[in-house]
């Protein structure tokens, strides 16, 4: 007996199918692909045929989107992390003001030192290393924590490149 969610998965990927060519197919794939995948396993979730997924992770390559690494003698294909880090900063740059900005990593700031102040520790790291598995709350804290730490590095990298740019343009 079929399942219901079988014929819906199938239809789903029928219309994907349908509605985009195998290049956007893949291209989707590695936007999505934080560790590197084969070209098999991407033309399985990209419904192509591994030759053809190869061919467009090689392009995206070139392009600059995707990079490799190797485990052994297969070519890992996955996003490009610069690239992603580069689009994250341009869409900061041009969604916020630099008071904005500012502001911002003032919170951030702050929000790290309550982190630091109410587990005696200096990094995620360390608490990491005084947590029991079952403190949830220290563990959402703990991960809170990190994302607090990246989006400010993202913001500082914003505030460095709007200044590097307005320099240039002087």
């Amino acid at each position: 007996m079929t399942e219901p969610w079988d014929d819906v998965n199938e239809q789903v990927k029928a219309g994907w199918k349908a509605d985009t060519t195998p290049f956007e197919r893949v291209y989707e794939i590695i936007e999505q692909t934080h560790d590197g995948q084969s070209a098999a396993n991407i033309a399985d979730r990209a419904l192509v045929s591994e030759p053809t997924a190869r061919r467009h992770c090689k392009a995206l390559v070139n392009t600059g989107f995707a990079e490799t690494a190797q485990d052994g003698q297969t070519t890992l294909y996955k996003r490009n992390s610069d690239r992603i880090l580069m689009s994250r900063i341009h869409e900061l740059r041009n969604e916020t003001t630099r008071t904005e900005l500012l502001d911002s990593i003032r919170e951030m700031k702050a929000k790290i030192r309550r982190y630091e102040d109410r587990y005696d520790v200096v990094s995620p790291e360390e608490l990491a290393q005084h947590l029991d598995a079952d403190e949830s709350k220290g563990w959402d804290d703990l991960t809170a924590w990190r994302t607090t730490r990246q989006n400010l590095a993202v913001a500082h990298a914003t505030l460095a490149y709007d200044e590097a740019s307005h320099q240039l343009a002087a």
